[in-house]
């Protein structure tokens, strides 16, 4: 049985807590009204799509940050250096999600990764989860999201896999399409097929990065 929407006043105290931790975290970086601006931005898109709506205020605060960091970069506010990756495919429940977790688990923080989807699902692909259990990668506190125009532009490397003309164009970028099947209704083996190859594509990709694999 799905869990029941939180009541409004809940959901907006969860919010006004998250942007005080928010504004917080980026003083001295972005004034209070651009992190509500992106907070409430963040809820509104996640709530459209979400199955779970009781956990959209936390996952709303988690992608507003990621857009804040990415801000950041677009503006010349931050630049530590490492290279940024953004993986993108329709649903943001299959293949975007698991190449985000091999990178992360190839490249650990010398890389910067982030996922979007032009039509986001409700929620991971359970299958998916599983294969990239049986790596010990756990993405199963990851969720669909759209991508938005300040991540885009603040990523150094586009992946796309096939979203097709949906997908974003900047010039100047770094644009790759890796043609992959795609595991949406496929069975394990499949999907471990597909995970497979995209971990030697994100092994490749570190290499032209010039950021060796960790395994």
């Amino acid at each position: 049985m799905p869990l029941p929407a939180p009541a409004p006043a809940d959901r907006r105290r969860a919010l006004e807590a998250a942007a005080a931790r928010l504004a917080s975290e980026f003083t001295g970086t972005f004034n209070t009204q651009t992190v509500e601006r992106l907070l409430h931005s963040s809820e509104h898109e996640l709530a459209a799509t979400a199955t779970v709506q009781t956990y959209v205020p936390l996952l709303a605060e988690r992608f507003a940050r990621q857009r804040l960091q990415a801000l950041a970069r677009t503006e010349g506010r931050v630049d530590d250096g490492r290279p940024v990756v953004l993986f993108l495919c329709v649903h943001n429940a299959g293949r975007s999600q698991m190449a985000l977790g091999l990178l992360r688990e190839l490249a650990g923080n010398r890389v910067i990764g982030w996922s979007g989807g032009s039509l986001p699902a409700g929620g991971l692909n359970g299958v998916v989860v599983e294969a990239m259990a049986e790596r010990d990668i756990d993405i199963s506190e990851e969720f669909p999201k759209p991508w938005t125009d300040e991540v885009v532009r603040a990523a150094d490397v586009v992946v796309t896999m096939g979203c097709g003309e949906a997908c974003p164009v900047l010039p100047g970028k770094r644009y790759e399409e890796w043609a992959l099947g795609d595991p949406d209704g496929q069975e394990l083996d499949q999907v471990r097929s597909v995970r497979d190859e995209i971990e030697q594509r994100v092994r490749r990709l570190l290499h032209e990065l010039g950021v060796p694999p960790t395994s």
